[in-house]
């Protein structure tokens, strides 16, 4: 794996975790959706300063992003990360009474 590809990779495994969006990284890093998906895509390249600001973001350390996105996952602080939904907790809905 290319580092281009293990940032890339990284990028969409926090915004997985975290459950932002593109527009939401995009709006943290002052650049358009549409330029965090061409480097999402591999169209564009990720710069150091990108790789930076989205680390800072994420509040991980640059190199945890670097490292991939096992890496990236695994230092994301805890509250950062989305918290699954619990099995068993959705409310029922109310029953409609039988017409006589």
């Amino acid at each position: 794996m290319t580092l281009e590809e293990r940032v890339r990779a990284a990028v969409a495994a926090l915004m997985h975790a975290t459950g932002e969006s593109q527009t939401d990284v995009a709006a943290a890093l002052g650049v358009s959706q549409a330029q965090v998906s061409r480097r999402q895509s591999g169209s564009a390249a990720w710069s150091l300063a990108d790789c930076d600001a989205v680390a800072e973001h994420f509040g991980i350390d640059p190199l945890d992003l670097l490292a991939g996105p096992t890496r990236a996952f695994e230092a994301l602080p805890e509250e950062r990360r989305r918290r699954p939904a619990r099995r068993g907790t959705a409310r029922a809905l109310p029953q409609r009474e039988a017409p006589p």
